[in-house]
């Protein structure tokens, strides 16, 4: 027995040759051969390399990728017996960051060295960092869709912004210059490149829009959203390449914290993302609200010419936070006295609204009831007499979710609500009278939704805020004002999207949006971001990424569309919701890896299941996990990003 431990021991100390390919060599050089034991550690291996390559340079980034396993070898203390290495082992040793092509939101290309070693989670951080985005968490890495090439013309001449100098600071907040991370402020190039990050690109050519790829259907954006990277695995591992190219976008909208003197680049980026979404009309918005945002684009574009530097910090915004701050306090101090004479008139102030469970295919009309509103509950009767007794129903709004549904033109005003429910959520539509009407309706629903009442200190705010979203739509024909601005040029086929240049001639658009622009000119910069930003996130489709799935016991494929608090079940024959499910109701979910299914279980028993038909499901997987990881953050601890939390509600396999 001795004798055989002694020969085995000997054996597994005995020398054999590895042979590594050393990527700095050049690609037709021939592989480094040494001579190494099993019990050498992987820190030896890059020794003797190093050493036998002979070349003077910093090796500190090098690393091993085993091209079989498609593994990087980070723990340098384990031997190679413990990772399985034997001779047969193809090695490469090459740098861990490379240069990568990343296309922005807004459509510029810049080449960094990204960290390819790296969960892609970090390899963002790392990105967002040199770039200046905060919150990094709500960004990912995309395989880009390609444009429409007819001719090999000007896409090869495309402007690429270099910044492969600029070293990967491992600083959550950089220290600025002039308003600028330090490592922007090196050169008139470098700053160049944050001008571009950090300034609204003007309106794109009609051509420039056409040219792009824009989803014609549900299924087409499920499509897109399957081209997400796992961020639990690297960039190798996913098979991206030195010098490849990928797109950086907002993944998950949930926009948490947003500070415009911290944020400059981050506000820029979200808008140019949303302005693209809505040009290639990704997600669906009215008529009027296209004019809106074709009215704020010619604004920022005008603005920005004229207010370089934008949102740079300094002392006088600080200064005024606080002073807004405690004029609130005051307010609300003050406020609190007449709360009980606000509820006791919002009861009984124009309470005849009309009510309607709608379904899409329903012939069933809107029914007038005599409405009561009540803390955080609305309840409705048949008629005025007969509210003195007992409701039809009482509806809590606690928990729901308020969308407008708004044309001010047509007179319409609807307020959307979505009502938590124990088998998903039911859908019911308020339609008002009047503005007057819709304004005080909709501010009680939204402060009822997050659990505060009539009496809250901001629902004259709320209302406020409201009239003056609804005095944007309103249309200033006859204006005097709109001659003067009409002279000016405007390309109006570069603020709208492709449906509308077929449909009307710029001359016919230019009064429109012109109109719209009245409403609108007197914002700032940061106010005109903002407000484009708010616009875009109360569209009903807002936030919706879209996967094709099987349910489990049905024979047909259907798209669940995940959204920042909710997944919804549409039937792909006519684009009907058919059920919500909301992730507060949610107790757990799993992935069957093997037979690639999710299951996921809600309160009150019910249970669902389904495959992924044109995604990988660790992609919904980590959509979900994303997302309720996105709701435990907080502003006491919002510099410090809870990485391991992220990758355990994301990771799957990788978080075991």
């Amino acid at each position: 027995f001795l004798h055989t431990l002694c020969s085995c021991l000997s054996q597994s100390m005995a020398a054999w040759d590895l042979s590594v390919k050393v990527e700095d060599l050049g690609p037709d050089a021939p592989s480094v051969t040494i001579s190494v034991a099993s019990d050498l550690h992987v820190g030896g291996v890059i020794l003797k390399l190093v050493e036998k390559t002979q070349m003077q340079r910093d090796w500190s980034d090098h690393a091993l990728w085993w091209e079989q396993k498609h593994q990087w070898l980070l723990r340098t203390a384990w031997t190679l017996e413990k990772y399985g290495i034997h001779a047969d082992a193809r090695l490469l040793f090459m740098p861990q960051h490379k240069p990568l092509k990343l296309g922005l939101p807004n459509g510029k290309t810049v080449m960094l060295r990204a960290c390819f070693s790296n969960p892609v989670f970090q390899t963002v951080m790392g990105i967002c960092r040199m770039l200046n985005i905060r919150h990094p968490e709500e960004l990912s890495l995309l395989r880009p869709v390609e444009e429409k090439k007819k001719k090999k013309d000007k896409d090869l001449t495309e402007e690429i912004y270099d910044l492969t100098e600029v070293p990967l600071s491992s600083v959550s907040r950089p220290c600025l210059y002039n308003g600028m991370p330090a490592h922007f402020a090196d050169s008139e190039q470098s700053e160049g490149v944050y001008k571009m990050l950090s300034v609204t690109q003007p309106p794109p050519a009609p051509e420039v829009i056409a040219k792009q790829y824009r989803p014609a259907s549900v299924v087409d954006k499920s499509h897109i959203h399957g081209r997400w990277l796992d961020s639990s695995r690297c960039l190798m591992q996913q098979n991206i390449q030195e010098n490849d190219r990928l797109w950086l976008r907002f993944k998950y909208y949930s926009f948490y914290d947003i500070e415009p003197k911290y944020d400059v680049v981050r506000l820029t980026q979200l808008y140019e993302q949303a302005r693209w979404a809505i040009l290639l009309e990704d997600i669906d918005c009215t008529e009027e609200e296209m004019m809106l945002f074709g009215a704020l684009q010619y604004h920022i574009n005008k603005v920005a010419l004229s207010e370089p530097q934008m949102m740079s910090s300094n002392a006088a915004l600080d200064d005024l936070e606080s002073a807004l701050q405690s004029l609130e306090v005051k307010m609300e101090g003050e406020s609190s006295s007449a709360s009980d004479l606000l509820v006791a008139w919002i009861l009984i102030l124009n309470p005849m609204l009309v009510h309607f469970r709608p379904k899409r295919l329903t012939l069933k009309g809107y029914k007038q009831y005599w409405f009561k509103f009540q803390d955080t509950s609305i309840s409705y009767f048949k008629s005025k007499e007969e509210s003195i007794g007992e409701p039809i129903q009482q509806i809590n709004l606690k928990g729901c979710e308020v969308a407008p549904d708004v044309n001010v033109a047509a007179q319409k005003f609807l307020i959307r609500l979505l009502i938590p429910a124990p088998e998903g959520m039911n859908e019911v539509y308020l339609r008002c009278e009047n503005e007057q009407q819709y304004a005080q309706w909709m501010a009680g629903c939204r402060l009822a939704s997050k659990g505060k009442s009539l009496a809250d200190s901001s629902f004259q705010s709320e209302i406020q805020s409201i009239r003056s979203f609804l005095a944007m739509q309103k249309t200033n024909s006859g204006s005097s004002n709109n001659s003067a601005a009409s002279d000016e040029s405007i390309n109006t086929h570069s603020l709208v999207s492709p449906r509308y240049h077929k449909k009307y001639k710029p001359k016919q658009l230019t009064p429109r949006i012109l109109d719209a622009y009245q409403n609108v000119a007197q914002l700032s910069l940061t106010d005109a971001l903002m407000r484009f930003l708010q616009i875009w996130q109360a569209l009903p489709d807002f936030g919706l990424s879209y996967v094709v799935v099987r349910f489990k016991g049905s024979r047909k494929d259907e798209v669940l569309g995940i959204a920042p608090n909710r997944l919804i079940r549409i039937d792909l024959g006519v684009g009907d919701v058919v059920k919500t499910w909301r992730y507060n109701n949610m107790k757990q979910w799993n992935v069957n890896w093997d037979i690639k299914q999710m299951a996921i279980e809600f309160e009150g028993n019910v249970n669902i299941a389904f495959g992924c038909v044109t995604a990988d499901c660790k992609i919904v997987h980590e959509f979900i996990g994303g997302y309720i990881f996105m709701s435990t953050r907080s502003r006491e601890k919002s510099d410090t990003l809870n990485e391991e939390l992220f990758h355990k509600l994301t990771g799957g396999h990788e978080a075991l």
